[in-house]
């Protein structure tokens, strides 16, 4: 159970800290030049702190267990990136539906992200689950 406990928070923290450097140095002009009046101010870090302990949950178990069980790291980065896809598409297909400000480049760029950077998170706790388990 330790094992699988330092892979949650290995997966959870790299996802934290790449979103963190994508979100500071992409996203937020893009949010501003498209969202500025709707953004808020200051950020609701609770939400955004929930989503990413249940998203670093559902990759640890959709992604990287079943990639465990395989031994695959290429298993864990393609299972991570269609959860990603799943996740990120539901958000902004979502918002472009039903909110009449929501910009179609915002769509392709965060989908692209989630795509990647729960592949990037995927990785690296199969990687780290691998490493100290032996």
């Amino acid at each position: 159970m330790k094992v699988y406990a330092i892979t949650y928070v290995t997966t959870l923290l790299v996802l934290l800290v790449v979103d963190a450097i994508w979100l500071a140095l992409v996203m937020r002009g893009l949010f501003v030049a498209h969202l500025g009046p709707l953004l808020a101010d200051p950020v609701r870090y609770v939400p955004a702190i929930l989503f990413y302990l249940v998203f670093a949950a559902g990759l640890l178990i959709l992604a990287i267990e079943p990639a465990i069980r395989a031994g695959s790291l290429g298993k864990a980065i393609v299972l991570g990136a269609v959860l990603g896809l799943t996740a990120y598409a539901t958000y902004e297909f979502t918002n472009h539906a039903t909110l009449q400000a929501w910009p179609a480049v915002l769509v392709v760029v965060d989908i692209a992200w989630g795509i990647v950077v729960s592949a990037i998170a995927a990785a690296a706790g199969y990687a780290t689950h691998r490493m100290i388990s032996g």
